[in-house]
């Protein structure tokens, strides 16, 4: 991952680094009534004109009325905040504070006075990334790596689906954007939806979304066998009231019955809304980085817990190699050291899934939920394992969604030269005006125009080009020849991605100006600051098109329970939030703005982004 990414500081460059590696984190063109929204339909990556499978049936949508703080609709209202004042690095306890403010973005085109009187509203939806969804007791992870780093372990790991269903309960709250009166129609993941690549990850992933009970445990059903009860002062004991672990140091509370609560069922309510699937490095390798050849690993039943430092060096070193020799050093290691490894109840349902497995389970239609059956993917998309298709997002509005992974195993992106060539095709087709390679206009008098927006979990900056041991036969592209492209294509108006784990929104202007446009890039729902976007399109009828981002929350609340005695589904969620906000150096450094930039500036969060209009370019 290049240092682009985060635009901040040189250690908190590196600390996103190593936790991406490490596997250690391992619409209409009105107002549409929500009962009367239209389903998107997909089009698959496929050649040819197959036909379009049926959509789910929708399940009733049974909104209640827009609730007050702390369960405001979107941070425009009111925001997590720390209390008090940092003293070293101590445990601080979560506010509701004042909401962010929007900003009107005019880098790429004029911000006209009267717009808002002119506008048209396009479409409305939702974006969550990085959801992460932890299996913390698999075997193959690699915790141990926190001897180098303390931020190589999140305290809130065992906590990740809990707080994403807090996360669907607040999409189901919503009611309509605040920028255009629309309802959203539906939702868009852009990757590392789970962290290890696990079928069981998988299974909760798709319950999560489309509604149902999710048991998050693995191994022995009735008890915890990962690192917090291990005994090890490496990490967080919440149970434990004599262990004076290295967190607790630092002020983490002990929680009697932490561990029993985070492995208690939980039911998702499911969207209301459609959603669709975009594809990251973590659900389609182990621990977003290594070899599918690590699988044994993961259905065994020894865990690593500790190594030697020279060990843990030597791993740490390989994780962040131009080269990739990580899997091969992790394998070396876990053998060395199985004698030592702690043991745990081997699960089947650790195993790893393979593209073909992963997209077969999105096509079940038990986890078809509000729809559409596949969730962007078909059954055309089985042939090849293909993970990218276009869909339907709104009226004269066309959504892309690629495949940024390196399936043998690294944590940066890139694109196939096939799918770069088939990203060209399906943004010739919706384009009756682009240009070629050398810059000359080209028309097609064919093409449907339609406003277009692209999405992938990889940002621009962690796309390099490097060979795919997993697919040999063609040449990988970076970040900067998929920026190349879509400047031909004037119709574009954003790249919407994830993958960095930060709010940042950058221009990417052309001499051109009407072949500019935006890439949004949103934070992880596992660190702070925990967010998604709902996203806005409208055409302000004066050349211009109007793209709002706005930052929501989770729908639980912002304060925990003063004793933490709340262990109830809600309670867990605040604390997942507030556990969050209290990494290593996090709440110290946001008081000294080192990682107030993992939140973004005023310009990445609430904002209104300008760009010419595809029919005046």
């Amino acid at each position: 991952m290049t240092g682009t990414e985060m635009a901040g500081t040189a250690s908190a460059i590196n600390r996103r680094r190593f936790l991406l590696a490490s596997g250690a984190v391992a619409a209409g063109a009105a107002a549409v009534h929500p009962r009367q929204r239209p389903t998107p339909s997909v089009q698959p990556a496929a050649e040819s004109a197959a036909p379009q499978p049926p959509l789910a049936t929708r399940r009733p949508v049974h909104r209640p009325p827009r609730r007050a703080a702390p369960y405001a609709a979107t941070t425009l209202e009111t925001t997590a905040r720390l209390s008090g004042h940092a003293h070293a690095d101590t445990y601080r306890r979560l506010v509701s504070g004042p909401g962010r403010p929007m900003v009107v973005r005019g880098d790429l085109a004029p911000a006209a006075t009267g717009r808002q009187d002119r506008r048209t509203p396009l479409a409305c939806f939702v974006q969550f990334t990085d959801l992460h969804l932890t299996d913390v007791q698999n075997p193959l992870r690699t915790e141990f790596l926190r001897s180098r780093r303390p931020s190589a372990w999140r305290a809130q790991e065992a906590l990740t689906v809990v707080g994403a269903v807090a996360l669907v309960e607040q999409v189901n709250a919503l009611g309509e954007g605040p920028h255009t009166g629309l309802a959203p129609t539906f939702v868009m993941t852009t990757g590392d939806n789970v962290d290890n690549n696990s079928a069981i990850e998988l299974e909760w992933f798709l319950t999560l979304m489309s509604g149902g009970r999710i048991t998050p445990n693995s191994g022995d059903p009735a008890a915890y066998e990962g690192v917090q009860n291990s005994g090890l002062p490496l990490y967080w004991h919440p149970d434990d009231a004599a262990l004076r672990d290295l967190d607790k140091r630092r002020g983490l509370p002990r929680i009697p019955g932490f561990l029993d609560a985070a492995i208690r069922p939980v039911t998702s309510p499911g969207l209301d809304i459609p959603w669709y699937s975009t594809v990251g490095n973590h659900d389609d390798i182990p621990g977003g980085c290594l070899s599918p050849a690590l699988g044994d690993f993961a259905v065994g039943s020894r865990k690593l817990l500790s190594v030697p430092a020279t060990d843990a060096a030597a791993y740490a070193k390989a994780l962040n190699s131009g080269d990739d020799p990580k899997s091969e050093v992790l394998t070396a290691i876990l053998k060395r050291h199985t004698a030592s490894a702690r043991t745990v109840t081997a699960d089947e349902r650790r195993r790893l899934c393979t593209p073909h497995e992963y997209l077969a389970a999105h096509l079940d239609p038990a986890h078809a939920g509000a729809g559409p059956v596949g969730h962007g993917y078909t059954e055309n998309s089985l042939d090849g394992d293909r993970m990218y298709y276009t869909f339907r997002v709104a009226e004269n509005v066309i959504g892309i969604s690629i495949d940024t992974t390196y399936r043998s195993g690294h944590y940066e992106g890139s694109l196939g030269a096939d799918q770069l060539r088939w990203l060209e095709r399906t943004l010739a087709a919706h384009s009756s005006r682009s240009y070629d390679a050398d810059g000359r206009l080209v028309r097609n008098a064919g093409a449907d125009d339609a406003h277009v927006l692209v999405f992938s979990h990889h940002h621009s900056p962690s796309m390099t080009r490097r060979p795919d041991a997993a697919r040999t036969d063609e040449p990988r592209h970076d970040g900067a020849e998929v920026l190349a492209l879509l400047h031909r294509f004037p119709n574009v108006v954003a790249w919407i991605n994830g993958h960095s784990h930060v709010n940042r929104i950058t221009p990417h202007a052309h001499p051109t100006p009407g072949r500019s446009f935006w890439e949004v890039n949103t934070a992880s729902h596992l660190d702070y600051p925990h967010h998604a976007r709902v996203i806005e399109l409208a055409d302000n009828g004066d050349g211009t098109v109007s793209l709002f981002t706005t930052l929501v929350e989770s729908a639980a609340p912002h304060r925990t329970d003063p004793d933490f005695a709340d262990l109830s589904a809600v309670g867990l969620a605040s604390l997942y939030r507030e556990l969050s906000y209290n990494a290593p150096g996090l709440a110290t450094g946001m008081t000294k703005g080192v990682h107030e930039g993992w939140a973004g500036g005023p310009g990445d969060r609430n904002v209104e982004l300008l760009v010419t209009a595809s029919a005046s370019r």
